[in-house]
């Protein structure tokens, strides 16, 4: 498949050597808890990804990122989900060190962080049910020299080979209004501690348990705020972030399902016109996402342009479900029995269903943006 093959090119251009290793191992063990795909990842320079050339990274634009995860996501589903977040914090980082109120500190983070290899898990607020994307899981209490936090995260993926976490905190204000911040606390920090809570086989690669706070001191100089918006909107800062999430979660199923469409095509299974078929509604994913990942490069980054991204994730997730049923049927019944990966696959092929905002949430928040109101997302 000619897409397929140039994100894999792609990958290999920015992360040599990376898709040989995975290759060379069987799914189900790169799939499992403590398997060796984030070694591998971070050997061949993957936490630099998408830090700027300029600050150490590899300086992947966000189409080279889209490709890079689609290839990882069809030959490690895991390793793809989990680096997501630590490339979603990253692009977090950047923005704010390009911001107006950047301290400086951010860039010196970047650098460490290309340098050193170091993976970041994000502690932002996400699928919860019942729970707004935008409510912080940690609270603060003011305390000499910064604030002490208290808080979890579940699921937190990278949970146990995090080198830093990010997450989003309500920091109490003097008005009574909280203001939301981003703290960067390292993983050796005292009181911080990592408990089972992902019961799944399915993506347990990811490391996606349970982050604990209790009583965390967060100095200062690690606390990042963000700039105050109106209620339910998302400041900049939380604007761009999420464009990024979208797009690089969108990727790691665009990767996975990839995987089981190229077992399709390669085994000529099914007629001409079946092949077409599962082939056209998976590009018609790729093709969406990657106008995701233009407009980001481009610097459309405002609040019309995320819900751009979130009609685009939403179209492709409705693509790949139907990439995938397709798929299933044409490898038929025999592969599914003869080999455990198709079944996991088509299980972990429906996750991104999962990842918010929910598609219920979204509804009356863009109907109302449609019409001319600012998208609002609580």
């Amino acid at each position: 498949m000619r897409s397929s093959e140039a994100a894999r090119e792609t990958c290999e251009a920015f992360l040599p050597g990376l898709l040989d290793q995975l290759a060379g191992t069987p799914l189900e063990e790169l799939e499992a808890p403590q398997n060796p795909a984030l070694d591998h990842f971070r050997t061949a320079g993957g936490p630099g990804l998408v830090i700027p050339k300029t600050y150490g990274g590899a300086g992947a634009d966000p189409l080279q990122a889209l490709a890079v995860v689609r290839a990882l996501a069809s030959r490690a589903p895991s390793l793809a989900i989990a680096t997501t977040m630590h490339h979603f914090s990253v692009a977090t980082l950047f923005t704010l060190a390009e911001s107006i109120q950047s301290s400086g500190m951010e860039w010196a983070l970047l650098e460490g962080v290309a340098e050193q290899r170091l993976l970041i898990a994000s502690g932002f607020a996400e699928g919860r049910p019942g729970r707004g994307i935008l409510s912080p899981m940690m609270t603060a209490t003011k305390a000499d020299g910064g604030y002490v936090i208290n808080g979890a995260k579940k699921p937190c993926s990278l949970s146990r080979s995090m080198d830093l976490l990010t997450a989003s905190v309500a920091l109490p204000a003097d008005s009574g209004e909280p203001r939301m911040a981003v703290l960067l606390i390292p993983r050796e920090t005292e009181g911080i501690s990592v408990h089972p809570f992902w019961g799944s086989r399915t993506l347990a690669g990811a490391e996606s348990d349970e982050v604990r706070l209790k009583d965390v001191f967060v100095d200062e100089q690690l606390i990042m705020r963000t700039e105050p918006g109106d209620a339910g909107n998302l400041d900049d800062l939380q604007t761009v972030g999420l464009i990024w999430f979208e797009l690089l979660i969108s990727a790691c199923y665009l990767g996975i399902v990839s995987g089981l469409v190229e077992r399709v095509v390669d085994g000529g299974r099914g007629s001409d016109s079946d092949r077409a078929r599962v082939l056209t509604r998976l590009e018609t994913a790729a093709l969406l996402l990657e106008g995701t990942a233009r407009m980001i490069r481009d610097g459309d980054t405002g609040n019309k342009d995320l819900a751009r991204a979130l009609v685009a994730r939403y179209a492709a997730q409705d693509a790949l479900g139907d990439a995938l049923c397709q798929a299933v049927e044409l490898l038929g019944g025999t592969a599914f029995m003869s080999s455990s990966d198709v079944a996991y696959l088509a299980g972990a092929a429906h996750g991104l269903s999962f990842h918010p905002p929910s598609r219920a949430s979204f509804t009356r928040p863009y109907l109302d943006h449609v019409a001319g109101a600012p998208l609002r997302l609580t």
